[in-house]
């Protein structure tokens, strides 16, 4: 499974449903998002997504998922006449960097993921493979040990009830089976590892 960073970029674009959007997260463990990948076309259904939020502070890492789509042109995001290449993407957490802390590029940057490029120009930047279980690493701690609104380790404060999708099948060009890893946890906290 390849990495791969998409870029939102707020003075570009306004993500008007970003707290609906971190909602559905909230409550059925996924939120399906078309994005733009630049000109990367090597994105594959199954590949880890982490999501960069670039022009203004705070920047960093505000969201995680999985492609379940090839690479596929449509129109512009911008509303221009031209075509844009798009990935599907299940996200799998979402942070509002206006409310709530992010994994900042200054803190990636101090660490060994310094050797990533963390301002990259275009959306769909590989992210280099001996650093990948590093990131995974350090979004794991981040999520654990910062105060989010909707941990997803940890059980929701507002009562409401969560949908958890685990080995769902999803057929696409092939088929691919979810591994949310906030369904793995509740399931082996209430059956155990057996």
């Amino acid at each position: 499974m390849n990495c791969y960073l998409l870029l939102w970029n707020p003075t570009k674009w306004d993500w008007d449903s970003l707290e609906t959007d971190i909602e559905t997260v909230d409550l059925t463990g996924r939120s399906s998002q078309r994005w733009s990948c630049g000109v990367t076309k090597s994105i594959q259904p199954g590949d880890r997504i982490f999501l960069l939020r670039v022009g203004r502070e705070p920047k960093g890492i505000i969201g995680a998922g999985f492609a379940f789509s090839c690479p596929f042109y449509e129109q512009h995001w911008s509303g221009e006449s031209r075509k844009a290449l798009y990935i599907d993407v299940d996200f799998e957490v979402l942070l509002n960097a206006d409310l709530e802390p992010i994994l900042e590029t200054k803190v990636l940057e101090e660490s060994v993921l310094g050797e990533q490029n963390w301002h990259p120009q275009g959306s769909g930047t590989s992210v280099k493979s001996h650093l990948t279980d590093e990131l995974e690493r350090s979004w794991f701690r981040f999520l654990n040990s910062s105060s989010i609104r909707n941990n997803p380790f940890v059980p929701s404060i507002t009562g409401k009830h969560k949908t958890y999708f685990e080995g769902k099948p999803t057929a696409i060009t092939l088929t691919k089976y979810e591994r949310n890893p906030h369904a793995r946890k509740k399931c082996i906290e209430h059956y155990g590892y057996s």
